[in-house]
Order: structure tokens, then sequence, then C-alpha cells
């Protein structure tokens, strides 16, 4: 039955993770770049990938194997001028019809709370490893294309980065979709930062005038991953157990219950939606923070030095729970006297702005989209990239209604930075006023937004929303309405402006923080080394 389908797979999903990071700690140590060849490194990867997948799955893992092999066979037998184009459509279009097929299987119109709950996960279970294959088959394709098909003035210097240059082999072509550090939960990663793991040379740049070569190899001195490791596999516990402690305190499904609607007021009804969605958080920190953790030990995943010297393993983070939830920022102390706290010496600031939000939450799905779609979508790349988002996550109705939302959620809060952040960085009292709203206010929305993503159906959806009489959407519509945003072409020829002749400017120039944008993740390497 579902309840028993449920178990095993969380069980099977744990077990194989565990043996995956144990495996991972092996191949770096015995099967490092400097002992073995990378045909055996590629070989050795893809096969425990395929045996951790047979093993969680069972013969549907075949559906890995078919959806690489057929686009595989476009790469090869189509021109690099369009290969991108029949990738996708490819890729996509078999993601969806496996989709659809475990929808009609597990019949999403047998609504129920813990039925829900658990066909959610059932479904995410068993279609995450597809999810993560098609981004780096649609990744690959593009990059290929870029690099093949493309002059160099054409490019953006991200797309010039990534792009390759040559056509990759069968075998390492499956290893980078299927090998077994990311298999199960991914995450994805561009096809070159993997091609350099696999030959060892991430840290050669760094080590190449003290190390020399050895059997014309380069010596085994690079960074060790071990605390970064332990610190993501503590974080997985905490984030475990307060999943367990409080996800049955807070159910989502309790926001559309018929008597808490009746009773409850509605600002009491707006802290139990912020804490219900709050409550389904540290499941994600769990397994991707885990799925980091299992790169990590296989020495992949490491991002150049931070300032102190110490090594950086964030090059395929895929969250930073900080960012999302609390930051303490030592600079905040001058405004501590506005709330007469004179003995605290840290102020948490968490994410004022849905987009902040976004750019640390599910780190490389957001560099996916936006480098498959948003920016090379020639219309409306905001709407593109959230119903490819919406397509790529599964057929369920909920997850159109949640990126149908974000749409409207995140054009609303571009129009409200573009016109009212400027009158509230007078002074820092002003600027903590905008931030504790923004971040208020972001909170309620992002909660608002992702409600219909966990109930999946369309009615208890509408149902919900119906109990706040769609407000969010409305208040939302007016804002964009009301308030205008240049287009964006407009934007980024002003801001190119800026930056040929940034004297011509009033203001000094604004320090950007390291994680405020999603940047690209090659392109950090290559100023961190």
């Amino acid at each position: 039955n579902d309840g028993s389908c449920f178990v095993s797979l969380q069980v099977n999903f744990v077990v194989c993770q565990l043996f995956a990071l144990l495996t991972a700690f092996w191949f770096r140590l015995y099967l490092h770049p400097s002992k073995t060849s990378t045909f055996v490194r590629h070989v050795v990867a893809t096969l425990l990938g395929f045996y951790l997948a047979l093993f969680c799955f069972g013969w549907y893992a075949l559906h890995f194997l078919i959806q690489s092999g057929i686009t595989y066979s476009i790469m090869i037998f189509s021109g690099v001028e369009n290969m991108h184009k029949y990738c996708f459509v490819a890729a996509l279009g078999y993601l969806s019809f496996c989709q659809i097929t475990r929808v009609y299987v597990f019949d999403y119109g047998l609504y129920s709370a813990d039925f829900t709950g658990r066909v959610m996960a059932i479904f995410c279970f068993s279609s995450s490893p597809m999810m993560i294959i098609t981004q780096k088959i649609t990744s690959l394709a593009f990059e290929i294309h870029d690099g093949m098909a493309r002059k160099e003035e054409q490019l953006t210097p991200s797309q010039r980065s990534l792009a390759v240059r040559s056509m990759p082999s069968l075998l390492e072509y499956l290893s980078y979709n299927c090998n077994f550090m990311g298999i199960l939960a991914g995450p994805t990663c561009s096809y070159k930062d993997y091609i350099t793991f696999i030959e060892g040379t991430a840290y050669y740049p760094q080590h190449l005038e003290t190390n020399g070569k050895e059997n014309g190899k380069y010596k085994q001195s690079d960074p060790s991953p071990k605390m970064d490791v332990i610190h993501k596999l503590s974080v997985c516990a905490i984030s475990l157990l307060v999943f367990l402690t409080i996800s049955r305190r807070f159910t989502v499904v309790h926001n559309i219950d018929d008597a808490f609607i009746a009773s409850t007021p509605f600002y009491a009804q707006v802290v139990y939606l912020y804490l219900s969605m709050l409550a389904t958080r540290p499941k994600y920190y769990f397994v991707w923070t885990l799925a980091d953790a299992i790169n990590n030990a296989a020495g992949f995943g490491f991002n150049g030095y931070n300032k102190d010297g110490t090594p950086r393993w964030d090059l395929i983070s895929n969250l930073r729970i900080l960012d999302i939830e609390v930051r303490l920022r030592v600079h905040l102390n001058s405004l501590i006297s506005i709330f007469f706290f004179p003995g605290l010496f840290l102020i948490p600031q968490f994410a004022t702005s849905f987009k902040m939000f976004l750019d640390n939450w599910n780190i490389q799905t957001a560099l996916w989209l936006k480098r498959v779609c948003y920016e090379r979508c020639p219309y409306n790349p905001t709407a593109a990239t959230f119903l490819l988002s919406a397509m790529w996550h599964g057929v369920y109705p909920g997850y159109y209604i949640t990126f149908l939302t974000g749409i409207l959620m995140t054009l609303a809060a571009r129009a409200i930075r573009h016109n009212v952040r400027q009158y509230f960085l007078a002074s820092s009292k002003h600027k903590l006023v905008y931030d504790v709203m923004t971040w208020a206010g972001t909170q309620v929305a992002i909660s608002y937004t992702v409600v219909p993503f966990v109930l999946l159906s369309v009615q208890p959806s509408l149902k919900f929303y119906k109990s706040w009489y769609f407000c969010v959407h409305v208040a939302c519509m007016l804002l964009v309405l009301a308030l205008p945003v240049k287009p964006r072409h407009i934007r980024n020829r002003q801001q190119d402006n800026c930056l040929l002749h940034p004297h011509q400017q009033g203001d000094k120039p604004a320090v950007q923080n390291s994680h405020s944008t999603t940047d690209n993740n090659y392109n950090q390497k290559l100023k961190a080394t």
C-alpha cells in the first residue's frame, strides 16, 4: 500500500545515500587521479550509480538509461546548430511522459491529508533522478552548442567559460549523468566542472609551483574536505531532528481545515501559515546538504580558497541556509540603539526579498533555469522561466498554480524594489525599517505562494486562496499596475553604462555581497583561484 511504499522508499533512499557517502571517501582516497586513470574513475562512478538506482527504484531505473541514450543519439547524429533544441524537447518530453504515468498510477484526485503527503514524497523520490538527469542533459546540450556552433563574441562571459569544445564520449556522458554521487539527489553541475573533478585538475592551478609532477601526474596534496563534510553532516542531523519534531505539529493541510478557518483570527492564520511552511523546509535541508556532503567526500565541489586561506567546498551547494533563515551581520551594531538593547552584539537579518530567497534556495536548479531559459528567451523571460520550472517539477496542478503565482510575486517584488527602496536608503534607521518590512512581506509571500505546491490538487489550493480572499494576488496585481518597471534591455543598458563610466555616477559604487546574486559557479571558481 501507499504507506509501506512510502516508508520503503525513505529507508532505501537513506541507506543508499549513506552507502554513497562511505563509497565517496573510498573513491577519493583509493581512486584518486594520481593513482588511477580517468577511464577507471568514469567506469566505477557510473556502475556504482546504476547499482544505487536499481536498488532504490528497481527496473524503473531503466528510464534513466533510455533518456540518456535517446538524447546522446540526438547529439551524435544531429547537427550542433540545432541539437540543443532537439535534446531539450526530447529530455523534457521524456521526463513529462514518465511523470504523467506516475501521476496516473497514484491518482492525485483521491485527495486526503495523509495521502497527499505520501504521494508527494513517493513522487519526488522516484522522479528526482530523472529531473536531475534532465537538467544535466539540457545543460550539456546548450554548452556544446555554445562551444561548437557559436562565435566567441556571441557568448556571454558565463556561456564562454562553460562552453564545451568537443563532443563527449558515451562513457563520459553516462558518468556525468548517472554517477553515484548525484544519481539520487543531485545536485546538478556543469559538465566542465565534473570532467575537471574526474581528471583531477581542479586543484592544479593552486599547487603547480609547489607540487610539481610525479610520474607524469600531479601529487595528491589537494585540500581535504573532511571538516566541511563533518559540518554538513551535522546540519543534516539537526535538520532531520527538527523535521521529525515539528513537522507533525504544523501541517500545511491544517490551513484549509474548515474549523480552523472559521474559528481562527486572520493574523493567527498568517502566523500558522508561516510556521507550517517553515516546518517543511528541514527535509529539503537534509536531502540537499547530504547530497552536497557526498560530493565533497568524493573530492567534488572545491571552489577555491577564502581570504583566510581555508578551502571552499560550495561549488555545487544547493542552498545557503543562513541566507534563507537568518544571517548575522556585525555591521548592524550601530542600529542596536534603535531598539535600546545595548548588550546585544548581533542582529539577525533574514531574506528580505523574493529574489534573495530564490537566489539561496535550490541554487543549482536556479542556475540551470537561468542558463537554459532566462538568458536565452527573447520574450517574457520571467514568465517562461517559471513555466519551465513548473513543467520540470511535474504535472500536478498545484505546481502550475504555485509558479504562475510566483510570476506575479516576482513582478510585484521587482516593482517595489525599483520604485520604493531608494526612499529608505537615506539613513540606517530607515534602511532597517525597510528590511524588517520586506522580510515580513517576503515570508508571507513565499508561504502563500508555495501552499499549492504542497497540496498538489486544484480544489484544496483554491480553497486556501479563497479563505484568504486572494488578497495577496490582488495586492501584487495592483503593485504591478501602479508601479512602473523599466524593460530588461533598458535596465541592462543602464547597468552597462554604469560599469563603463562609474565616475559619472553620483553615488558610490555599491559593495556586492558574495551571496547576493546567483552567479556562475564556474566563474566563481576561476575568481577564487
